[in-house]
C-alpha cells in the first residue's frame, strides 16, 4: 500500500474510526517529531506488503482522537479493526515490531 507522507492537522472523530470498515492502521505523531521521522523508513517498508487503510494523524494537546486512545509518546501506531483496537506499537525502531502488529490484523481477519 501506498504510505501517507504527512499527518493530517484534520482528524476524523472517534465515532467515524470506530465505525470504519476492515482493518485500520492509525499513526500518531507530528512531522517534526525526531522519533515520528525515524520510524518512517520501516514503516514505509512494511506497509509495502500490506492492504489496509493507514491514518496519519497529527496529534498534541487538545486534539480529541489521541486523547480517546490515551496517546503519550509518538508515533503511537494503533491497529483497528472493526471499531476494536487490536493492538499498539510505540516509538518502532525497525520492521520486526511493526509487522507483529499488522499480524494481529491477519489472524483476526480469518
Amino acid at each position: 500500500m501506498q504510505m501517507t507522507e504527512r499527518y493530517s492537522a484534520s482528524a476524523p472523530t472517534r465515532a467515524e474510526v470506530d465505525a470504519l470498515d476492515g482493518v485500520t492502521l492509525l499513526e500518531f505523531g507530528t512531522d517534526w517529531c525526531g522519533h515520528c521521522r525515524a520510524a518512517q523508513a520501516p514503516l514505509a517498508s512494511v506497509l509495502a506488503g500490506h492492504e489496509l487503510r493507514h491514518l496519519k494523524i497529527e496529534d498534541g494537546p487538545g486534539r480529541p482522537l489521541g486523547r480517546s486512545f490515551r496517546v503519550k509518546l509518538w508515533p503511537t501506531l494503533i491497529l483497528m479493526r472493526q471499531g476494536e483496537e487490536l493492538g499498539r506499537v510505540v516509538r518502532p525502531t525497525h520492521e520486526q515490531p511493526i509487522e507483529e502488529l499488522l499480524g494481529l490484523g491477519a489472524i483476526t481477519s480469518e
